[in-house]
């Protein structure tokens, strides 16, 4: 898949979510959405970034705005994830990484020297007619929820 960039359409998807049943990105379209790609459920900074969303949804909502985090893990590990943390974004499992690697964020990477197959922490901004507007690359997840809220009340 070539690199996506602002200004182009996202590719629509539907993934099994959190608390059962699917969810389409075109069924969203209603309003300006937040895709978060995130490595693994109940992982230091995976946690912190979505006790973040979630801590800040009702601003997002209330800026129309739709936020959706999607990793490779299974539903059951999200539902857990959820009620663990008390999230209130909606959680999508990608266990085949087709979606991943569609938006460019299944890569290679490397820790203590070595290399294997992984989500790259990258948050997507889209407007209500499903164009990419802002793409957020290797987020530090420290004040990334509200730089994005920032960016998406904008629009």
């Amino acid at each position: 898949m070539a690199e996506l960039l602002p200004g182009q359409h996202a590719p629509d998807f539907t993934l099994p979510r959190d608390g059962g049943g699917v969810l389409s990105l075109s069924s969203v379209r209603d309003r300006s959405v937040v895709l978060f790609f995130y490595p693994k459920d109940d992982t230091q900074a995976c946690t912190a970034e979505s006790i973040a969303f979630s801590a800040l949804l009702p601003e997002f909502e209330a800026a129309g705005c739709a936020v959706v985090g999607i990793s490779p893990d299974p539903v059951r590990k999200h539902d857990r994830f959820v009620k663990k943390h008390d999230l209130t974004v909606t959680l999508l499992s990608d266990e085949t990484h087709e979606v991943l690697e569609l938006y460019g964020v299944w890569k290679e990477k490397k820790m203590y020297g070595r290399a294997y197959m992984g989500v790259e922490r990258t948050t997507i901004l889209l407007d209500r007619e499903g164009k990419i507007v802002q793409i957020w690359e290797k987020v530090k997840v420290a004040g990334h929820a509200e730089a994005v809220l920032t960016a998406a009340k904008s629009l």
